[in-house]
Formats: structure tokens, C-alpha cells, sequence
């Protein structure tokens, strides 16, 4: 089966579909939904006969060859030694039967710094989808493994979740702010981590409200965290941790331009605003972490189409608050 069409293409690189992959047995399904009893386990019972309607095959995709990355260095210039670890893997991965399998990833830096952008585009770069789990927000660790199906309210985690319902076998899966997960005495959030992150045992996940075995053996994890201190050691032993440095002064300008640039080409009313920001402007922007320069710059490029501007200027950005880096939107 030719399945390239299915894939979007981008320049420099073809991502074809490289195989087909089994992420769960049906056998299994059908033996669990065979013994349920006749009342009750109504969700139980539907998710079943959803994985047998789905079937048990996902795409699994990798780039066709070591893929250009030179547009992905010049907009997140501040994660190269992440992306050289990305190469190597898609390199071991080329020309081979084999899927593509990254270590899983730590991103440590400074909020603001462009952690999940980058894990976004990875997962653009590799053709696959991308899931975001926010730790911030978890106050149990059945959001990555799901619930018993004895309680009430019962569901399958994320990670059954993305698999099952979704389209691949190696998603990308963000777990975002992994040293916020709120442990309490009962549950641990990052408990089905040991055996996530460990290639072998991922193979054979069970969700603890399906109890069906799950193929996660393929899924390319990517971790953020502020500070690695709270994040027990072996989960950190499991991972490549990288410590993600703020942009220098001249890459804060050339992520700001690869972002203006980005914005005006991504929209029709861009054809209004010059192809190239002015200097002043990127030095503003510059002051910004990565994450608000975004907002400025619609900011500025909707205050400069109000007053009837073809470029915009300082005056168009929102005035900064008191620090750093924090805008107030105060036009």
C-alpha cells in the first residue's frame, strides 16, 4: 500500500508512509468484550467495540532521508544541540526497515523560551501528530493511564487515548511542565513514566481502564520542565535532558523576523506589510521571550492596519510593563 498522498509534504523533504503497525491484538479486545457482563460497563463496552471498528493498524512515518532542517536551525537557533540529537536518530532510521525511535526528550529552560513551539514543530518535521498533556493541571496519574473502570466517571488516559482514536503509531507526545505534576498520597502522575519511557516495557502498556495491552513503544516523547530538581531521578535517567538557553540578543532577532515573516505569509492581509520588519523593530521584539512575540507582533500589525500603515512601526507594538520581557498591551 502506497500511502504517501496521506502524508503532508514540505519543502525540502518527502515524509512517506513507512509501514503499517499493529498498536493493539483485536483477539484480546474481543476475549474482554466477550466477558463483560450483559448490564453495566456501558463505556467500557463502547471503547471496545470502537477499537474493533477502528482496527488495530496506525500509520507509522519517518522522513524518506535525513530531512533539511536548516529553515527548523535558523528559527529555533537557541535548540540546536536538540535538533543534531533529532538528525542522528532519523539518521540510524534511513534506509532501513526500522522505525523511527528517539530517546525521549527533556527540554529544561526558562518559561517563555519556546519548549512546546519546538516540540510542535517536530512533530511537523516527522510527519506525525502531537498531543499535549499539561502536568500543570494533573491532580491524578490516571491522566496518562486511566482509570479503573470500577469508578465512577471512568475513561482511558492520554496515552490509550492518542493511540487508539488517533491516526499514528509514533505520535509525538508533549508532556508539559512535567516538575509541576501534583503528587498526593494516593496517586502519582508520573508513575506509568517508568514504563512509558522505557522502550521494552512501553511495548506492552496496559490502561488500567481498558486493561488491553497497547503498543506505546513507538510514541517519541518530549518532556519540559523549569527546573529539573522535583523530577525524580529515574525518570531523568530515561530521558536526554537539554538544557534550553534563552535566545541571545541576535537569535531573539531572527526568531522575531522568521516570526514576522511566518505571519505575513500565513495570512492574506500580509500582502499590506513589507516583506522585511524594520531594524527597530526586531530590536524591540528582542526584548521579548519567544512566546509573547507572537502577540506583539499581531498586536503591531493590527495597530499599523488601523492607522493605515504599510509597515510596522515601535510605536505599533504594545508598551511593555515594568520587567523584561512582559508586555502590557496598553494601545
Amino acid at each position: 500500500m502506497d500511502s504517501r498522498s496521506l502524508v503532508p509534504h514540505s519543502p525540502g523533504f518527502r515524509l512517506p508512509i513507512a509501514q503499517m503497525r499493529n498498536v493493539f491484538d483485536p483477539d484480546s479486545v474481543e476475549r474482554k468484550l466477550s466477558k463483560l457482563p450483559e448490564r453495566d460497563y456501558e463505556s467500557l463496552r463502547s471503547t471496545y467495540q470502537r477499537m474493533l471498528e477502528r482496527g488495530p493498524e496506525r500509520f507509522q512515518v519517518k522522513p524518506s532521508g535525513v530531512p533539511e532542517m536548516s529553515d527548523l536551525y535558523a528559527q529555533l537557533p537557541n535548540f540546536t544541540d536538540v535538533l543534531d540529537d533529532v538528525k542522528r536518530h532519523v539518521a540510524l532510521s534511513h534506509d532501513c526497515r526500522d522505525g523511527l525511535e528517539v530517546t525521549p526528550i527533556l527540554l529544561l529552560g526558562n518559561p517563555g523560551i519556546g519548549k512546546t513551539h519546538f516540540a510542535k514543530k517536530l512533530a511537523e518535521l516527522l510527519g506525525t501528530g502531537m498531543n499535549l498533556v499539561p502536568m500543570s493541571s494533573m491532580t491524578a496519574g490516571w491522566l496518562l493511564s486511566g482509570s479503573s473502570s470500577q469508578w465512577k466517571g471512568a475513561k482511558p488516559g492520554k496515552v490509550f487515548e492518542t493511540l487508539v482514536d488517533g491516526q499514528y503509531a509514533n505520535p509525538v507526545i508533549v508532556v508539559d511542565e512535567i516538575d509541576k505534576a501534583a503528587c498526593d498520597a494516593q496517586y502519582d502522575p508520573l508513575g506509568a513514566l517508568y514504563s512509558l519511557l522505557e522502550h521494552d516495557t512501553a511495548g506492552n502498556f496496559t490502561d488500567e481502564f481498558a486493561e488491553v495491552a497497547i503498543d506505546a513503544s513507538q510514541v517519541i516523547w518530549i518532556t519540559t520542565a523549569n527546573d529539573a530538581r522535583s523530577i525524580p531521578d529515574p525518570i531523568l535517567n530515561r530521558m536526554n535532558v537539554f538544557e534550553i538557553a534563552a535566545p541571545t540578543p541576535e537569535q531573539a532577532r531572527t526568531i522575531a523576523r522568521n516570526l514576522y515573516q511566518s505571519i505575513r505569509s500565513d495570512h492574506d492581509w500580509g500582502r499590506h506589510f513589507g516583506a522585511e520588519p524594520h531594524s527597530d523593530v526586531l530590536d524591540a521584539l528582542a526584548e521579548l521571550a519567544p512566546r509573547d512575540m507572537r502577540r506583539a507582533l499581531m498586536t503591531g500589525f493590527g495597530n499599523a492596519r488601523l492607522a493605515r500603515h504599510e509597515e510596522i512601526g515601535v510605536e505599533d507594538l504594545p508598551k511593555a510593563s515594568q520587567g523584561k520581557g512582559k508586555l502590557g498591551f496598553l494601545q
